[in-house]
Protein backbone atom coordinates (compact mmCIF):
# COMPACT_ATOMS: atom_id res chain seq x y z
CA UNK A 1 0.00 0.00 0.00
CA UNK A 2 1.28 3.33 -0.67
CA UNK A 3 0.81 6.01 1.91
CA UNK A 4 0.93 9.56 1.80
CA UNK A 5 2.69 12.21 3.78
CA UNK A 6 2.48 16.24 4.30
CA UNK A 7 3.60 19.33 5.79
CA UNK A 8 1.30 21.45 6.86
CA UNK A 9 1.20 25.07 8.62
CA UNK A 10 -1.68 25.01 11.16
CA UNK A 11 -2.99 28.68 11.21
CA UNK A 12 -4.62 29.96 14.36
CA UNK A 13 -7.88 28.93 15.08
CA UNK A 14 -7.70 25.62 13.51
CA UNK A 15 -7.95 21.99 15.25
CA UNK A 16 -5.07 19.49 14.26
CA UNK A 17 -8.13 17.14 13.64
CA UNK A 18 -10.53 16.09 10.82
CA UNK A 19 -13.78 15.20 12.51
CA UNK A 20 -15.35 17.32 15.56
CA UNK A 21 -18.32 15.73 17.28
CA UNK A 22 -19.08 18.65 19.55
CA UNK A 23 -21.85 20.88 18.39
CA UNK A 24 -19.70 23.89 18.70
CA UNK A 25 -18.39 24.80 15.07
CA UNK A 26 -14.89 24.61 14.78
CA UNK A 27 -12.09 24.71 11.90
CA UNK A 28 -10.72 21.63 11.06
CA UNK A 29 -8.04 20.96 8.84
CA UNK A 30 -10.41 19.04 5.92
CA UNK A 31 -10.53 22.96 5.07
CA UNK A 32 -7.25 23.61 3.89
CA UNK A 33 -6.54 20.82 1.70
CA UNK A 34 -8.33 17.60 -0.11
CA UNK A 35 -6.19 15.23 1.99
CA UNK A 36 -6.70 11.40 1.10
CA UNK A 37 -8.68 9.02 3.50
CA UNK A 38 -6.93 7.80 6.61
CA UNK A 39 -5.07 11.14 6.56
CA UNK A 40 -4.60 11.77 10.76
CA UNK A 41 -2.41 14.57 12.35
CA UNK A 42 1.36 13.48 13.64
CA UNK A 43 1.14 15.05 17.73
CA UNK A 44 -1.46 17.84 17.92
CA UNK A 45 -1.10 21.60 17.90
CA UNK A 46 -4.08 23.43 20.01
CA UNK A 47 -6.58 25.56 18.62
CA UNK A 48 -4.53 28.62 19.59
CA UNK A 49 -0.90 27.33 18.66
CA UNK A 50 0.40 27.27 14.91
CA UNK A 51 2.99 26.01 13.21
CA UNK A 52 4.52 22.94 11.49
CA UNK A 53 2.11 19.63 11.67
CA UNK A 54 2.88 16.70 9.89
CA UNK A 55 0.46 14.61 8.71
CA UNK A 56 0.13 10.83 7.01
CA UNK A 57 -1.86 7.78 6.01
CA UNK A 58 0.59 5.50 7.83
CA UNK A 59 0.06 4.93 11.62
CA UNK A 60 4.13 3.68 11.82
CA UNK A 61 5.43 6.93 11.05
CA UNK A 62 3.05 8.77 13.19
CA UNK A 63 3.79 6.64 16.12
CA UNK A 64 8.09 7.08 15.54
CA UNK A 65 7.31 10.56 15.49
CA UNK A 66 5.38 11.12 18.33
CA UNK A 67 7.98 9.61 20.38
CA UNK A 68 10.49 10.94 22.79
CA UNK A 69 13.66 10.25 19.74
CA UNK A 70 12.19 13.13 17.79
CA UNK A 71 12.56 16.66 18.89
CA UNK A 72 10.13 19.28 18.77
CA UNK A 73 10.95 23.19 18.79
CA UNK A 74 8.57 25.90 19.33
CA UNK A 75 9.19 29.39 18.93
CA UNK A 76 7.04 31.14 21.52
CA UNK A 77 6.52 35.12 22.07
CA UNK A 78 5.77 35.89 26.24
CA UNK A 79 4.71 38.73 28.41
CA UNK A 80 6.76 40.31 29.30
CA UNK A 81 11.36 40.55 28.89
CA UNK A 82 11.94 36.90 29.37
CA UNK A 83 15.09 36.60 31.58
CA UNK A 84 18.43 34.56 31.17
CA UNK A 85 17.12 32.88 34.63
CA UNK A 86 14.02 31.95 33.72
CA UNK A 87 15.58 29.90 30.51
CA UNK A 88 17.58 28.33 32.52
CA UNK A 89 15.06 26.94 34.93
CA UNK A 90 13.02 25.77 31.51
CA UNK A 91 16.10 23.96 30.91
CA UNK A 92 16.87 22.60 33.48
CA UNK A 93 12.80 21.19 33.68
CA UNK A 94 10.13 22.72 35.34
CA UNK A 95 7.17 21.82 37.92
CA UNK A 96 3.97 21.67 35.49
CA UNK A 97 0.12 20.38 36.42
CA UNK A 98 -0.80 16.72 34.13
CA UNK A 99 -3.51 15.02 34.74
CA UNK A 100 -4.30 16.04 37.73
CA UNK A 101 -0.88 15.69 39.68
CA UNK A 102 2.61 17.55 39.74
CA UNK A 103 4.90 16.88 36.88
CA UNK A 104 8.46 17.80 36.45
CA UNK A 105 9.43 18.28 32.47
CA UNK A 106 12.68 16.68 31.35
CA UNK A 107 15.81 18.70 30.53
CA UNK A 108 15.75 20.70 26.99
CA UNK A 109 16.87 23.11 24.84
CA UNK A 110 15.61 26.76 25.70
CA UNK A 111 17.56 30.20 24.28
CA UNK A 112 16.34 33.91 23.86
CA UNK A 113 15.37 34.71 20.39
CA UNK A 114 17.38 37.72 19.54
CA UNK A 115 15.12 38.84 16.27
CA UNK A 116 11.39 38.87 16.22
CA UNK A 117 10.75 36.03 14.00
CA UNK A 118 8.82 36.64 10.71
CA UNK A 119 5.09 34.80 10.37
CA UNK A 120 3.39 37.27 9.67
CA UNK A 121 -0.05 38.24 11.55
CA UNK A 122 -2.18 35.92 13.63
CA UNK A 123 -5.24 35.25 13.18
CA UNK A 124 -6.27 37.34 16.37
CA UNK A 125 -4.44 40.16 17.27
CA UNK A 126 -2.10 38.84 20.65
CA UNK A 127 -2.83 42.43 22.27
CA UNK A 128 -2.50 45.96 22.18
CA UNK A 129 1.62 46.88 22.71
CA UNK A 130 0.49 49.15 25.57
CA UNK A 131 -0.09 46.25 27.80
CA UNK A 132 3.69 46.28 28.40
CA UNK A 133 6.52 44.57 26.34
CA UNK A 134 6.79 40.38 24.77
CA UNK A 135 10.09 38.31 23.99
CA UNK A 136 10.41 35.69 21.80
CA UNK A 137 12.23 32.32 22.73
CA UNK A 138 13.17 28.80 21.29
CA UNK A 139 11.86 25.88 23.07
CA UNK A 140 13.15 22.69 21.90
CA UNK A 141 11.83 19.40 23.89
CA UNK A 142 11.42 15.28 23.36
CA UNK A 143 8.26 15.28 25.26
CA UNK A 144 4.55 16.29 24.48
CA UNK A 145 2.63 16.59 27.68
CA UNK A 146 -1.12 18.44 27.31
CA UNK A 147 -0.16 22.06 26.32
CA UNK A 148 3.70 21.70 27.93
CA UNK A 149 5.31 24.50 26.21
CA UNK A 150 2.71 27.33 27.85
CA UNK A 151 2.85 25.72 30.95
CA UNK A 152 6.67 25.74 30.98
CA UNK A 153 6.72 29.26 30.43
CA UNK A 154 3.82 30.22 32.93
CA UNK A 155 5.78 28.08 35.81
CA UNK A 156 8.92 30.26 35.39
CA UNK A 157 6.62 33.57 35.46
CA UNK A 158 6.40 34.31 31.24
CA UNK A 159 3.04 33.52 30.22
CA UNK A 160 2.99 32.33 26.38
CA UNK A 161 0.91 34.64 24.32
CA UNK A 162 1.95 32.78 20.37
CA UNK A 163 3.07 29.60 19.87
CA UNK A 164 4.60 28.51 16.67
CA UNK A 165 6.27 25.49 16.24
CA UNK A 166 9.03 25.60 13.64
CA UNK A 167 10.93 22.15 13.31
CA UNK A 168 10.39 18.50 13.86
CA UNK A 169 13.40 16.61 13.82
CA UNK A 170 14.66 17.66 10.56
CA UNK A 171 11.98 19.40 9.05
CA UNK A 172 11.35 22.65 9.30
CA UNK A 173 8.39 24.85 9.22
CA UNK A 174 10.73 27.18 6.24
CA UNK A 175 9.31 29.03 4.20
CA UNK A 176 5.51 27.74 4.39
CA UNK A 177 2.72 30.48 5.14
CA UNK A 178 -0.33 29.66 7.25
CA UNK A 179 -2.80 27.08 5.28
CA UNK A 180 0.42 25.78 3.15
CA UNK A 181 0.41 22.55 2.58
CA UNK A 182 2.78 20.45 0.52
CA UNK A 183 2.82 16.29 0.19
CA UNK A 184 6.61 14.94 0.68
CA UNK A 185 7.57 11.50 -0.08
CA UNK A 186 8.61 10.96 3.42
CA UNK A 187 8.53 11.63 6.61
CA UNK A 188 11.99 11.77 8.99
Amino acid sequence: MSHHHFLLHKPYGFLSQFIYELKRKKRLLGELYDFPEGTMAIGRLDEDSEGLLLLTTDGKVSERIRSKKVEKEYYVQVDGVITLEAIEQIKRGVEIGFNGTKYITKPCEAFILKEIPEFGPRGKKIRDERHGPTSWASITVNEGKFRQVRKMTAAVGFPTLRLVRVRIGDLHLGLLKAGDVIKVSKLL
